[in-house]
């Protein structure tokens, strides 16, 4: 949608605080402590919203797929209990700020759902109903959901929310700038000095201040190893205007592998999914989704595509406080699991809190400095496999020598001298030409024909054709390479 722009940071300039990342996690956060009197810089490398937090399913939830019964398999009930009541306040703060700020984001309560979409799924949809018993939500066993397909088991928790995931955002961004706060655009932030003061510089501007919160869903900086404990997704979605029938006014996900997203906006049926690791080669999820739809629904037209990606930690809890132990001038929220309208919104509350000094009663369980020995395997697979990317694409052959032949609209990988180049051709024809190591800790990328992107394996980071940064961690684009 169409929005107001705002500034790029230009020059020096110095506030209370810096939040670096103008997503969910990011503004509400900069809000919340504009609220106690801060002055705020919100650092925004593209514009307001314009990666996962105005990209997703629209659902504001504590009940998240099966999200609990793994925090109980890796954790314990208590850990699954303050994650409960943490999303719940989530929200519940989401709720309050559209009222109080008058956001007009199509607002409405609905039930949300973990449903089997498949017979075998009726057993991890029983466990998540224990799970999300015993940490206290108020869940029942429902498989009412209003489908036009069986639902074998559901869990069901009422009064939830959907909203437009950008309208949100964009409101969030008005309450925020002015008043001696401000939200900069197209400012991506390249360095970060932690001292006092902080310094946070962006290629034509430097924020100074006494804090800095990095909630860029993916830390940028290399700092605290965050990219040996979280594993980056990217997920689909696809919005459609039905020729009869109407969609489903519930939240729901099914409990299965693929999973089976759906919701409702405006009347046009939401459907999302088809995850897999960044930088894995998707097969036509657009279409997969499109299919599923047109299976069970009278599709007249898909109205809208999107994607985005999501980090998990290691032991599938988010990640917020302290970016390295025993910091209080750095803070960081990641690791929101595909969740972060509820999970970001009660990350910005205990991210606030540790800015302001206070007492946060949630702040330990999701500490970035946990040890879960649970989850270690977890944690030693996810990093054997990045090493894997990393040699594997290293040693996979090119695929041509030269790209006389690459049709348009397709990628492909030639030799350039002892590396790898990665070429494009356009649609006019012309060809575009990049190198593949991509420039956070040198994996190779490869190209996501679903988004004409260079997407590492490896950490996540995206690249478009010319290799300007897509999504972090990097923040430096891959070098263009004429192309053969």
């Amino acid at each position: 949608m169409p929005a107001t722009a705002r500034p790029s940071l230009r020059g020096a300039r110095a506030f209370d605080v810096a939040v670096v990342g103008g997503g969910i996690a990011g503004l509400t956060t900069a809000l919340l402590l504009k609220r106690q009197g801060l002055a705020v810089a919100v650092v925004e490398a593209d514009r307001v919203g314009g990666g996962a937090s105005g990209n997703n399913t629209a659902k504001v939830t504590a009940l998240q797929s099966t999200v609990y019964s793994k925090i109980v398999a890796r954790h314990d009930t208590a850990v699954a209990r303050t994650y409960a009541q943490a999303s719940a306040a989530g929200v519940e703060l989401v709720a309050d700020l559209v009222r109080e700020l008058g956001i007009d984001c199509g607002f409405r309560r609905a039930p949300a759902f973990t449903y089997a979409y498949r017979a075998d799924e009726v057993d991890a949809v029983e466990d998540e109903l224990a799970a999300t018993r015993a940490a206290g939500l108020p869940v029942t066993a429902d498989a009412g959901l209003d489908v036009p397909f069986t639902v074998h088991a559901a869990v069901r928790l009422d009064d939830q929310v959907a909203l437009h995931p950008l309208r949100y955002v964009l409101g969030l961004a008005d309450a925020v700038d002015g008043d001696g706060s401000a939200v900069f655009e197209h400012s991506r932030v390249e360095r970060l000095h932690d001292g006092d003061p902080c310094r946070v510089h962006t290629a034509d501007g430097v924020v100074s201040a006494n804090r800095v919160v990095v909630a860029t869903h993916y830390p940028v900086f290399d700092r605290g190893l965050y990219f040996a404990r979280l594993e980056a997704t990217r997920s689909y979605g696809i919005a459609v205007t039905l020729a009869s029938g109407e969609p489903p006014t519930g939240l729901a996900i099914s409990a299965g592998s693929p999973s089976w997203s759906l919701s409702s906006y405006d009347g046009k049926l939401v459907v999302c999914g088809r995850a897999h690791p960044a930088g894995d080669r998707p097969d036509h999820p657009y279409e997969e989704l499109e299919a599923f739809a047109r299976e069970h629904w009278d599709v007249e037209r898909v109205a809208n595509r999107w994607s985005a990606q999501d980090p998990s930690a290691y032991d599938q809890l988010p990640m917020i406080g302290a970016y390295l132990p025993g910091s209080d001038r750095l803070q960081v929220a990641t690791g929101f699991m595909k969740w972060g309208l509820a999970t970001g919104t009660f990350a910005a509350r205990i991210l606030a809190d540790a800015v302001a000094g206070e007492e946060n009663p949630w702040a330990s369980t999701f500490s970035p400095h946990r040890l879960s020995l649970k989850s270690l395997p977890d944690l030693l697979k996810m990093n054997a496999s990045t090493g894997l990317d990393l040699v594997g694409e290293r040693i996979r052959p090119a695929d041509a020598s030269s790209s006389e032949h690459l049709p348009a609209g397709q990628a492909h990988v030639v030799r350039d001298g002892l590396g790898k180049m990665g070429v494009y051709r356009d649609h006019d024809g012309g060809l575009h030409g990049v190198s593949m190591r991509c420039t956070h800790l040198g994996c190779l990328v490869a190209f996501n024909d679903a988004e004409a992107s260079w997407d590492c394996p490896c950490h996540g980071s995206r690249f478009d054709v010319d290799g300007n940064v897509l999504e972090g961690p990097a923040t430096k684009p891959l070098p263009r390479r004429a192309p053969k």
